[in-house]
C-alpha cells in the first residue's frame, strides 16, 4: 500500500508533496475532508508502535485544551486524533510496511529514500 495522510490547507504538506512528486499509485487522503477512520488509525498504530508518535503536540487544539499539563495515555492520544484532524502529526506516509510520520527533514529524506 502507498498512502499519504495530509492536510490540503497546510503549506508544509503541500511543499513536501510537491518536492517528492509522488508516483500515481499513491492514494492521497486529505484528513480535513475525509476523516481518519478507527481502522486507519489502528493500522498506523500497528506500523508506528504508538499513538503518541502519531500525535502532534504543535496543534492549536493541544494548546487550547492545555493538554501539556495532563498525563495523556495511549488511549487519550488515540481518542484525540480521532476527535480532531489537527492532532495527527502530518504528513503520514505509508509505503508498503513502513510508516513515516511528520515533516522533519530527516523524515522527508527517509521517504525519498524509500521511493527509490
Amino acid at each position: 500500500m502507498k498512502k499519504v495522510y495530509y492536510l490540503k490547507t497546510c503549506d508544509t504538506c503541500r511543499r513536501i508533496l510537491k518536492a517528492l512528486d509522488l508516483p500515481s499509485e499513491f492514494e492521497l487522503q486529505n484528513i480535513k475532508t475525509d476523516a481518519i477512520t478507527e481502522a486507519q488509525l489502528d493500522e498506523m498504530h500497528a506500523l508506528s508502535g504508538s499513538y503518541e508518535s502519531l500525535f502532534s503536540k504543535r496543534s492549536q487544539q493541544y494548546k487550547a485544551l492545555d493538554l501539556k499539563n495532563k498525563n495523556l495515555t495511549e488511549t487519550d492520544f488515540r481518542n484525540y486524533i480521532l476527535e480532531h484532524y489537527t492532532f495527527l502529526s502530518r504528513p503520514v506516509f505509508i509505503i508498503d510496511d513502513k510508516i513515516f510520520i511528520g515533516n522533519s527533514n530527516k523524515n522527508v529524506e527517509a521517504v525519498k529514500a524509500a521511493l527509490l
